[in-house]
């Protein structure tokens, strides 16, 4: 058995993760779920709780919460990968304003339901910080600000702090100003995932753990072990790990996140920095940075970096890259200098799953498959959102939900190889290229930028 706790600081912190009996016997039920994550057990959790006579099978492969939900940033966040300009663009301006008002709302939703449902996961919704630590940054933090207030959100959404109130909230060398929004909370991954399993078996729903899938069609799930279970609806639920089905190799790419968590930090580190309301927190660097204040006063830091692999190949290997955690733990220290000498207690990592255009979906076929994902590293809220989304399209009803666009969003495959290697890590060394220039030179530069859009993120 594969030891789950070594496979992220949030796992290790979960309890007890032996797995649940495998899947042993054929089954028919009326819904089976591929994939114990967050959006498998999500749809499972709402479709019980609107229809409890329903019977529901999930199936994963390692425990419910190996994969990104137990391994994630912690942000709960409005975040949704495609820009409200992409939603506009195809769906009009008003989808692209309900669907961040539904992404806002989606926040709340989870702190809701861990509070009903006794999910003690650390949720605390402080909001997100996106600092501008250097002159180079502060000009693009401004602008994303301006962005989202374009579309009508005020300053109970979104604000700007200048340097005295950001420095009020978070107190690092160079601040020069921050970007706000309350839309957001922090918590414990791995303790969300392994509570909700909990609770989604609790309402009756079986959730077999070690049960490897091999084969996915429209009313048939197929096992590695040789058994069938026979569904009404099937929803593949496997993010980044849905590559590794031939039929749907070029749907997404997994693109790796790593991670690295201090040890606990003194309370004369806090009282000098601040961040006391425990607000998830970025900058403007091109190559995504995410960190949270845990409930237990470490630091988790994480960023992108790491190599796309050829062939969209998805390995343990790959979840720890020394050459990244060095960068990680540099720039965390560069932020936070009294870190420096702090021990680095866990270095993790994981694959998220990434579309063509970066823009995550759900739909349900006429044939009762069913699929969400694409999240692009911004799952935690946006699977809950799926999970309720999922529940009204499989029970036939039309809903504000059903109407949201990424609703039956199809997003074309991704190049065959080598051109994904080759332009997804071209795209990723120009970001950090643009990085490194502008420390050095302390300008921006558009180069990252310029890269995004042409492979299309």
């Amino acid at each position: 058995m594969k030891d789950y706790a070594s496979f992220s600081f949030w796992l290790s912190q979960a309890g007890d993760l032996t797995p649940r009996p495998a899947l042993d016997r054929d089954l028919e039920v009326d819904v089976a779920i591929v994939g114990g994550g967050y959006t498998g057990m999500w749809t499972a959790y709402y479709l019980r709780k609107a229809e409890p006579g329903l019977r529901i099978a999930i199936l994963e492969r390692d425990i419910c919460g190996f994969g990104a939900s137990g391994r994630n940033g912690g942000w709960c966040s409005a975040l949704f990968a495609a820009s409200k300009k992409k939603l506009a663009k195809r769906h009009g301006r008003p989808a692209a304003i309900a669907m961040q008002k539904e992404m806002f709302a989606t926040v709340e939703e989870v702190g809701r339901v861990t509070k009903l449902e006794g999910i003690d996961c650390d949720f605390h919704k402080g909001g997100t910080l996106t600092l501008a630590p250097s002159p180079a940054q502060l000009p693009r933090v401004r602008e994303e600000l301006e962005e989202e207030l374009s579309w009508g959100f005020t300053e109970d959404d979104y604000r700007w702090f200048d340097e005295a109130e950001a420095r009020r909230r978070i107190d690092i060398p160079g601040l020069l100003g921050a970007a706000f929004t309350p839309h957001c909370a922090a918590l414990h991954p791995a303790k969300l995932a392994r509570g909700l399993a909990g609770v989604v078996e609790g309402l009756g729903v079986e959730v077999y753990e070690g049960t490897a899938v091999g084969d996915v069609r429209p009313r048939e799930v197929g096992t590695v072990g040789g058994r069938t279970v026979r569904a009404r609806n099937v929803v593949l639920a496997t993010e980044a790990f849905t590559v590794q089905f031939p039929h749907a190799a070029r749907r997404l790419i997994p693109l790796y996140s790593l991670m690295i968590a201090t040890e606990p930090l003194p309370a004369s580190f806090w009282a000098d920095v601040g961040w006391r309301d425990r607000e998830t927190v970025a900058d403007g660097h091109h190559l995504l940075i995410y960190a949270q204040r845990t409930a237990d006063d470490r630091i988790a830091f994480g960023g992108r970096g790491a190599p796309y692999h050829f062939g969209s190949k998805v390995h343990d290997a790959f979840d720890r890259d020394p050459r990244v955690f060095v960068e990680l733990k540099r720039v965390l220290n560069e932020l936070f200098p009294g870190t420096i000498g702090a021990a680095i207690t866990h270095h993790w990592g994981g694959p998220v799953g990434v579309p063509r255009d970066w823009y995550s979906s759900v739909n349900l076929d006429p044939d009762g498959m069913a699929w969400a994902g694409g999240y692009v590293g911004d799952g935690v809220s946006t699977t809950n959102l799926a999970g309720r989304t999922l529940r009204d399209l499989i029970l036939g009803h039309d809903t504000a939900l059903t109407r949201l666009p990424w609703v039956g969003h199809r997003s074309r495959r991704w190049e065959p190889e080598p051109l994904r290697w080759i332009g997804t890590n071209l795209a990723l060394k120009a970001m950090g290229s643009a990085d490194h220039k502008e420390s050095q030179t302390g300008r921006p530069t558009r180069r990252g930028d310029l890269l995004k859009r042409f492979v299309g993120i």
